[in-house]
């Protein structure tokens, strides 16, 4: 099944979310609220990334805010209702986040009642990138270092290495950076 991505003209399989698409679910998570709620997510991935124009589409929205049993709920009302998987929008990317994420940093992306929707900094982004390694996350890196805009590879060594300093220290790491972002 094959759906038209909302202002593009392009095609996208059912199962992918473009950015007009991730909003509009999210919408529709915050009317599955009871009115007295306040749950927050922290959107980072590839789901940030399409909201930023970085990336066409997305198969999950990543939250590094855990999501409890009520939001579960709603997200599960809005995965029947669209065909999607039920962990649509998701806490999986928890164990990939930095020491260095300040969440009083992150922009607001939606702020709905019931729902605020945050934004990780992309600088956050991109060492959790770096930290995951999966294909698709090396895949991101190129296009994060582009609108990040860190002096050189050196510097976001470092980063990495302050959002994880429990992680034992890598020689090579530096040359695989530079060989993957080309700084």
């Amino acid at each position: 099944m094959r759906r038209r991505s909302g202002g593009t003209g392009q095609t996208l399989p059912e199962h992918l979310l473009d950015a007009d698409g991730i909003r509009r679910h999210l919408r529709e998570v915050a009317a599955e609220l009871p009115a007295e709620s306040r749950f927050e997510v922290v959107l980072v991935g590839g789901a940030l990334m399409a909201l930023h124009g970085l990336r066409d589409s997305t198969v999950d929205v990543d939250s590094v805010r855990s999501i409890n049993a009520r939001l579960r709920a709603a997200v599960a009302v809005v995965a029947e209702r669209h065909g999607l998987s039920s962990r649509w929008l998701n806490d999986s990317s928890r164990p990939f986040v930095p020491e260095t994420l300040d969440v009083a940093r992150c922009d607001v992306v939606l702020d709905l009642p019931g729902l605020r929707v945050l934004g990780a900094p992309l600088r956050e982004v991109f060492v959790m990138k770096v930290y995951a390694a999966r294909t698709r996350d090396v895949a991101d890196l190129p296009l994060l270092w582009k609108v990040w805009g860190y002096t050189d590879v050196a510097e976001a060594v470092e980063h990495f290495r302050r959002a994880y300093p429990d992680e034992p220290g890598d020689p090579y790491l530096e040359s695989w950076l530079r060989s993957v972002v080309g700084g």
